[in-house]
């Protein structure tokens, strides 16, 4: 007797942790916690530019821009990092113009090496700036048109595997080479990132959390298919638009079935979009998960100071309290009020501080829940085929 079925259907966490462990052999993102960071280090050493301009679009600049802007107020760099990451005139003109493009070094970056976006930025580049070995630099797929262009004018290029996606690359040279540049400390976003992959593949404290949250997630997924994220700081900014793009480029796709699937992100900073969205979920539909980012220190401690000329505002609770602890007190008040409702999912996730080490864990983290939801989901989480259409419609309408 022999017996076939095409079916979707929700296996047990050692299945997925086993078709996990298999894609360590095929899926890139494993291995960059344990890769060798030398060339990169060296490389960024050399680059003495004042402004490091990165150009490239989606996976190729969001994860960095993530980590950057969570550090960048509580660190003090010697150079700045700009991301030429948007067609719109306005915004690339205004960027441009405020920098010394004589003083700045250009950090290309396209895994087809043929990205209408970035291709086109750095042809304007080029024309105010010649793009040569001494200030411009190339990440791209091996012998991509891009990499083809780079060997012309002898500069340098550094690979993205083929089997790692951009959305999955911030770890990579992608996302090292420019932050090393500036001056944050990579070795520790790779040690955060061993933390993560290690304790998850040793089935240790993060192997439960993530399997059991991409399991409920699934599980769950007819009713609570809204999944929010919502980040006490405005540090996590551009971690939120680095979380859209991995979830809904990851997850929204066809099953084995045919069936179509997909968890839909939204993101929030507190306290601002207390005053906007709160309301909707508490009190509108029980469609929602929600996700809350704290960070006990965020390095900072300046405070409320008492001034009785204020008196007649009945706020004096609140004198002589740090700022950090009153959006720390503001998150816990937002949580409880969800806690109330009793119908609300919600999980909060505590950051001691601001550093490489903690942003890294967050990342990685995630990106091990997608795979970990793709699988139980039954999907492939690495590609995008739901993109391909627009890529080609766009080309047709510029060719006429």
């Amino acid at each position: 007797m022999r017996y076939s079925r095409n079916f979707y259907e929700i296996v047990s966490n050692e299945k997925i942790f086993a078709k996990i462990f298999s894609e360590k052999e095929s899926i890139g993102y494993y291995k960059l916690p344990f890769q060798d960071i030398s060339k990169v280090i060296s490389y960024s050493e050399k680059i003495k530019q004042r402004t490091i301009f990165v150009i490239g679009i989606g996976g190729s600049s969001l994860g960095s821009k993530a980590i950057y802007n969570f550090l960048l107020t509580s660190k003090k760099f010697n150079k700045k990092l700009k991301f030429l990451d948007t067609i719109d005139p306005l915004r690339m003109s205004c960027l441009i113009e405020e920098t010394d493009l004589n003083d700045s070094h250009f950090i290309v970056i396209s895994k087809s090496g043929n990205t209408i976006e970035p291709i086109s930025i750095m042809k304007y580049i080029d024309s105010r700036a010649k793009l040569t070995k001494h200030n411009s630099t190339v990440i791209t797929e091996k012998n991509s048109s891009l990499h083809k262009f780079a060997m012309k004018r002898a500069i340098n290029s550094f690979f993205i595997p083929k089997n790692l996606g951009g959305r999955f690359s911030v770890f990579s040279s992608v996302g090292l080479l420019p932050l090393k540049a500036i001056g944050v400390d990579i070795d520790k976003l790779l040690k955060g990132c061993r933390e993560v992959h290690n304790s998850f593949f040793d089935k240790g404290f993060y192997y439960d959390h993530i399997l059991n949250k991409a399991r409920f997630l699934v599980e769950n997924k007819s009713r609570f298919n809204n999944n929010i994220i919502f980040s006490y700081s405005s540090i996590f900014e551009y971690f939120n638009k680095w979380f859209t793009q991995l979830w809904a480029e990851s997850l929204g796709k066809k099953n084995i079935n045919g069936t179509r699937q997909g968890l839909t992100p939204i993101t929030l900073i507190g306290p601002e979009d207390q005053h906007s969205f709160l309301q909707l979920i508490v009190d509108g539909p029980r469609d929602k998960t929600v996700t809350f980012f704290k960070v006990d220190d965020l390095g900072l401690a300046t405070k409320i100071p008492k001034n009785m000329d204020y008196k007649i505002f009945n706020l004096d609770y609140s004198d002589n309290k740090s700022f950090n602890e009153l959006i720390n007190l503001q998150a816990d008040s937002t949580v409880e009020a969800i806690l109330n409702e009793k119908d609300i999912p919600c999980d909060v996730i505590t950051i001691p501080n601001v550093d490489e080490f903690n942003i890294a864990t967050l990342m990685y983290r995630y990106q091990l829940l997608v795979s970990c939801i793709g699988a139980f989901l039954q999907i492939n989480a690495y590609n995008q085929p739901g993109v391909e259409f627009g890529k080609s419609s766009l080309k047709k309408k510029l060719k006429k």
